[in-house]
């Protein structure tokens, strides 16, 4: 296939550790996962979601290549109750990212394709982050700050904002929702919090195929 052919070096390593990352990723999230909780979304169609399903149809066709692993939501619904520290360490959740179009994706040092991708979700969020689109990368290692951000300043990811959920509670959350069997795992959210797609495994997301995806999926700017 053309794209197999083209792909970077890297992406290649991304094929070969998605399957080692659903595996053994999922194997180490599941035997560290507390009972901690983060609320609960019910996995069904939201009223506040009246235009989500008109953009999953939009974005659908979108799907592909790079990210022809992203999975279009089939009940457009918001994702709350997500809990997690600020780069300053206080309290967070997606509320705090209203109006934006966001990519949720959760990670931690010992996910060997969550550290392969990090660059590349860094290289997005250089290109097209702003007042319409920010990656929100949670990082879900217990324990302390240190490891994380010594791998982070390690490998050059400076534009992703620090945030962290030591207690896995995002995680759990996630994988009752049927969102999350593994690391690394990825939601994209529209400017009102719903869901638009999902992914597990890590993608190429500094790719044409991912940068298409996520300017589609940006609101209007304001005013228009």
């Amino acid at each position: 296939m053309p794209d197999q052919k083209k792909r970077p070096p890297a992406v290649k390593l991304f094929a070969l550790a998605a399957l080692l990352g659903v595996i053994a990723g999922a194997a180490a999230v599941y035997v560290k996962e507390t009972g901690s909780g983060n609320g609960g979304v019910t996995p069904a169609a939201d009223a506040s979601c009246p235009l989500a399903a008109e953009k999953v149809a939009l974005l659908t066709p979108l799907m592909r290549g790079q990210v022809a692993a992203m999975t279009p939501a089939a009940n457009p619904r918001p994702i709350a109750g997500l809990d997690f520290a600020g780069p300053d360490g206080k309290p967070l959740t997606l509320a705090a990212f209203a109006g934006k179009t966001v990519l949720v994706n959760l990670w931690a040092t010992w996910c060997v394709p969550c550290r392969e991708e990090m660059p590349a979700l860094n290289s997005l969020q250089k290109a097209l982050g702003g007042d319409r689109f920010e990656v929100v990368a949670i990082n879900i290692d217990t324990g302390g700050d240190d490891k994380p951000k010594t791998f982070l300043d390690e490998v050059g990811v400076h534009e992703l904002g620090y945030y962290r959920d030591a207690s896995m509670g995002v995680f759990n959350t996630l994988k009752k929702e049927g969102l999350a069997f593994g690391l690394p795992a990825t939601l994209l959210l529209d400017e009102k919090g719903c869901l638009i797609g999902s992914m597990n495994g890590p993608a190429a997301w500094d790719s044409e195929d991912a940068k298409s995806l996520i300017r589609a999926a940006l609101p209007p700017h304001a005013g228009s």
